[in-house]
């Protein structure tokens, strides 16, 4: 039998009033929870792994002999990554040591060529006093017709040719010492030239071997053994995944109340939401995405439509949890920043929790220093040191 219908309208009437009450009251407890808590946290899914690409590239041209890494592997610093033939390289050094040789000899003669100089004008300074005595003492007898003419005309002319030859001597030793003065055998310019030289030809010979510039793992490997390879090519990538962050896009209407330093909860797609990962708001980027882009929106021109513009910001992890659940490069992440704290700088000094990496230069070996002190030393007829050298070349400009 049916119910009747006041029956009816009085059940459905009260369950659209628990409805009701429902609705408010979860209204309620959702402004609640937005105003208290809610309002303090900004969340994104669009954030992604980020980190530096470090090129590996060949410094000079060459052949690859030997490649010693492949895609995926981890390498750590200073690890031989591959190897180009060293043997131009090593031709090259043994001919700059040839030129030093030489250099040092060529500007030992130098110095030689100095002292005779000096002695040859003190032997024309002797001749011309001669020439001078010989001359006045033909003058002398002249009146007494002791000598002729001709004789004193010939005392003449050897003077004039002493006064000539002492002239041009003095005019060799400047030359000469315009060559040598303020300096010794070891700094001598053309020794330096020629040092520099091998130094540089060293340093060709040193960039046969690519190394690892910073700890990381081998990605975009695409070099060969056998493969001629010139400067600048792009030879492999290294990834260094122990300084990764994350490039979380928030729309702009987010970015009011974000500072530098304020915590971030993370979470990668990877472990799910069993794994947690915190980090710190490192700096909010300069512009927009669409802003940077390679043909970035022309607004002023034809039809418009506001469209929600997208800002980078750049969040570091802590390292630790880095090590324990390692990250990589490109992997999705959801993110949510705490953003009760807003003391902090808009603008942030330092973005990284690890200093940059940088790569050593090759410098100078010291192997090589002792080197060519020991060939400087051989060719300038003198042992030891190079600071002994240059003292013992040292020769006083008069």
């Amino acid at each position: 039998m049916d119910q009747p219908p006041a029956t009816n309208n009085h059940t459905r009437n009260r369950a659209l009033l628990i409805l009701a009450v429902v609705t408010v009251v979860g209204g309620l407890v959702w402004l609640t929870h937005l105003y208290l808590v809610g309002r303090y946290y900004q969340t994104t899914d669009d954030a992604y792994i980020s980190s530096d690409l470090v090129q590996i590239t060949s410094e000079v041209p060459g052949t690859v002999i030997a490649v010693n890494v492949d895609d995926t592997q981890s390498v750590e610093r200073g690890q031989v990554l591959a190897v180009l033939d060293p043997a131009d390289a090593q031709v090259a050094i043994g001919s700059a040591e040839a030129q030093l040789a030489r250099a040092v000899r060529n500007v030992r003669a130098l110095f030689a060529q100095r002292d005779q100089l000096q002695a040859q004008i003190a032997q024309r300074v002797s001749d011309l006093g001669r020439a001078q005595d010989d001359l006045d003492r033909r003058q002398g007898l002249l009146a007494d017709g002791a000598v002729s003419g001709e004789e004193l005309s010939h005392s003449r002319d050897a003077l004039a040719v002493a006064r000539a030859a002492l002239n041009a001597a003095r005019e060799q030793l400047n030359a000469t010492e315009a060559q040598t003065q303020g300096t010794t055998i070891a700094t001598h310019p053309q020794v330096l030239d020629a040092e520099a030289a091998v130094r540089n030809v060293a340093l060709a010979l040193h960039r046969t071997e690519l190394r690892a510039p910073v700890s990381g793992v081998i990605a975009k490997r695409s070099v060969q053994v056998g493969q001629r390879v010139a400067a600048g090519s792009p030879l492999m990538a290294l990834v260094p995944l122990d300084d990764v962050w994350v490039d979380a896009n928030f729309k702009e209407v987010q970015l009011r109340t974000m500072r530098v330093g304020q915590p971030v909860t993370l979470h990668a797609d990877l472990y799910g939401n069993g794994v947690d990962f915190h980090g710190r708001l490192a700096g909010l980027s300069a512009g927009s995405g669409s802003a940077f882009a390679l043909l970035p929106p022309q607004n002023a021109s034809g039809n418009w439509i506001k469209i929600v513009q997208r800002v980078p910001v750049r969040i570091t992890l802590d390292p630790q949890e880095l090590k324990a659940h390692p990250l990589r490069v490109g992997l999705s992440m959801t993110v949510k920043v705490d953003v009760h704290d807003t003391t902090g700088p808009v603008v942030s000094s330092q973005v990284r929790n690890l200093p940059q990496p940088t790569q050593e230069s090759a410098g100078d070996d010291p192997q090589l220093q002792e080197r060519i002190d020991r060939i400087v030393a051989l060719n300038a007829g003198r042992d030891g040191s190079r600071t002994s050298i240059a003292r013992a070349a040292a020769v006083p400009v008069r």
